[in-house]
């Protein structure tokens, strides 16, 4: 374990912001990270794992703390579940692709999302119609007032829509270092009515699928809409599907008849945040060297060489439209440095 020092965090970050880490370390143990928590030297402490779900728009003036805790294991199986874990520093799709080779079934609508595996519980990230609580069984998290490692349930980690406790109560207390699965096994359950899946199958001259089928379909789709951050910097999805009132989504319809939505309850409409960005006239927009994704109006992209400040104007200024056109507030999905 080596600290070094004025390292840029362009080759860590998705978005490709070339921003400075006053001190740098990587840490591929929990008794590394415990010695770090515990020591004095660097008061100031920054958590980095897989760089996908931020937008640095500073530098760090801090030690920036990268989790490369590796491994996977299979700890219970019967014939129908088992249960794996995996560390937090594992990349979250080659983590996938490893499952559906072993055989397990639960991850696969959740095939191609950047990051890493130790941040996916905070965001509780989701696609097509899955959550990662639908399989989350545990995790292990490191508490940094203590530095003991405890663990949280399901029901503990308070799952909503792109959330977590480690988003809201618990943010800043914890470093996730592993995530139990329970996925399925021999009999599997398909989500394949969410999007655009169904139709991706009938490309693929496939009616009876597989959970093999179902990520080759997943990946085909997000790799038609969204750019691969190795040639394009990007975060993925900017922005939350907003979740609007009955009443208001009725006022919606005024004005756009026509605009898509999902029934969330009797009471509440998710509409896709996609569509209001492309109706207010985002979608493929450039500034320079930043902009907007011309397949993907969810996705905002640094196309090299712009900074964090830039994105972020970006993103206020689709923020403040929406407002205007739609009476609608849609909130980040990434978090703002």
């Amino acid at each position: 374990m080596q600290i070094q020092h004025n390292i840029s965090l362009k080759p860590f970050n998705t978005f490709g912001i070339d921003v400075i880490a006053k001190h740098f370390v990587s840490v591929s143990s929990i008794e590394d990270l415990k010695s770090i928590f515990s020591s004095e030297d660097y008061p100031q402490k920054f958590i980095l794992g897989g760089g996908s779900n931020m937008l640095l728009t500073k530098d760090i003036d801090a030690l920036v703390i990268h989790l490369n805790l590796k491994g996977k294991q299979i700890y219970s199986k019967t014939k129908t579940e088992v249960l794996v874990k995996c560390q937090a520093g594992e990349n979250w799709h080659e983590f996938v692709l490893w499952t559906l080779d072993k055989g397990f079934g639960g991850l696969e609508n959740l095939s191609l999302i950047p990051g890493n595996v130790g941040t996916s519980p905070i965001q509780n990230i989701g696609a097509y119609g899955v959550e990662l609580k639908d399989t989350f069984y545990t995790c292990e998290a490191l508490n940094l007032k203590t530095l003991e490692v405890e663990t949280f349930t399901n029901e503990e980690c308070k799952f909503d829509y792109r959330n977590s406790i480690f988003k809201q109560h618990a943010k800043g207390e914890y470093i996730i270092v592993n995530v139990d699965f329970k996925l399925s096994y021999n009999t599997h359950a398909l989500h394949t009515n969410y999007g655009a899946i169904t139709t991706e199958l009938k490309k693929m001259d496939i009616d009876q699928p597989t959970i093999h089928d179902v990520s080759k379909a997943v990946i085909a789709i997000r790799e038609s809409k969204l750019p691969n951050p190795k040639e394009i910097g990007n975060s993925g999805s900017f922005f939350k599907n907003p979740i609007i009132s009955k009443r208001a989504f009725l006022k919606l319809q005024e004005n756009f008849p026509n605009a898509p939505h999902y029934i969330v309850s009797d009471t509440k409409i998710k509409i896709p945040a996609g569509w209001l960005i492309e109706h207010a006239g985002f979608k493929g927009k450039t500034f320079g060297n930043f902009g907007v994704h011309k397949k993907q109006a969810l996705v905002l992209v640094n196309y090299g060489g712009a900074s964090g400040t830039d994105i972020l104007k970006l993103s206020q200024l689709i923020q403040e439209t929406i407002v205007r056109i739609f009476d609608i507030k849609i909130e980040t999905e990434v978090n703002i440095i």
